[in-house]
């Protein structure tokens, strides 16, 4: 995960008491002592210390995190709890996705940032022998456009694209390259912009988890910090890598092809490949996918 955007931190928070989840380990990117902070303050709120914490550049002086993971929560969780403080309480990713997946072969590693950590634990594993293997990779990123998506169901800023740039997926090119070519994962899926970005958490959005919170501590977190987001920007916020989340929870949320995803000019694209064993969605089921998160 990243701390640039809400989209992570409140993932992370849906995730670490989700009755249909098991949460192994968060690895962060770049890893700075003030994202392992806001991080351990999240797995506190929720009781979750035990959650190993890993971190790609702990002496990364770069400011890394948004300025909403303190307004957000100053009122109701600053006061209780203090102002986050920057942490070093992490070990390296690279050796903590190693040991995670090579107790848990099957597990699954969801990215919803530039997938950095996976890279490098790819490569510390080929090091010693016994390259990486992961039940399966759940990205957000890429795109699917043109050729993939019939052309009613392309948003309309994406309409007769084959290509288009992507954040998470530009920001390690080779590493998503390289684990497309690696034997070890044995799932890929990919969250892709054409769909996620007409996922909104809106004020409809905001009413299911107000009428849910009492459910589970993370629901009433994600309300509260939304509740801030939402006072100052009123068409509300993408929610891509909730989605991301809630398709490796539950597949079935997402309708998806199988495809060859492609660089090209510093865009991603995808071609249909039958057999790939890659896939990315072309629709969802919102209903399903607010349930899954409301669980």
């Amino acid at each position: 995960m990243e701390t640039g955007d809400p989209d992570d931190f409140l993932t992370l928070l849906l995730l670490l008491d989700h009755p249909r989840v098991e949460l192994l380990a968060v690895t962060i990117t770049p890893g700075t002592a003030e994202q392992v902070g806001v991080v351990r303050r999240a797995l506190a709120w929720l009781g979750r210390e035990d959650v190993p914490v890993g971190a790609r550049d702990l002496a990364s002086e770069k400011r890394a995190v948004s300025p909403w993971h303190y307004e957000a929560y100053h009122e109701a969780y600053h006061e209780a709890y203090g102002e986050p403080a920057p942490s070093r309480d992490a070990e390296p990713a690279d050796e903590l996705l190693v040991r995670v997946f090579g107790a848990r072969p099957h597990a699954t590693l969801l990215t919803g940032g530039p997938p950095k950590n996976l890279g490098a634990a790819l490569a510390l594993a080929q090091a010693r022998g016994a390259p990486l293997a992961l039940g399966r990779w759940v990205a957000q990123g890429g795109f699917a456009g043109e050729g993939v998506v019939p052309p009613e169901r392309q948003l309309p800023k994406f309409r007769g694209l084959t290509t288009c740039p992507s954040f998470n997926l530009n920001g390690a090119p080779k590493v998503v390259l390289a684990a497309l070519a690696a034997p070890g994962i044995g799932a890929r899926r990919f969250v892709s912009k054409n769909v996620c970005h007409g996922v909104i958490y809106d004020h409809a959005m905001h009413e299911r988890f107000a009428a849910a919170k009492d459910r589970r501590r993370s629901i009433a977190l994600v309300h509260h910090g939304m509740e801030h987001y939402l006072r100052t920007r009123e068409h509300g916020k993408a929610f891509h890598d909730p989605l991301a989340a809630a398709c490796a929870i539950d597949e079935s949320i997402g309708e998806w092809a199988e495809v060859e995803l492609y660089r090209e000019r510093g865009e991603w694209g995808s071609r249909l490949s039958p057999g790939s064993g890659t896939r990315i969605i072309v629709g969802y089921d919102h209903e399903r996918f607010v349930e899954t998160l409301l669980a």
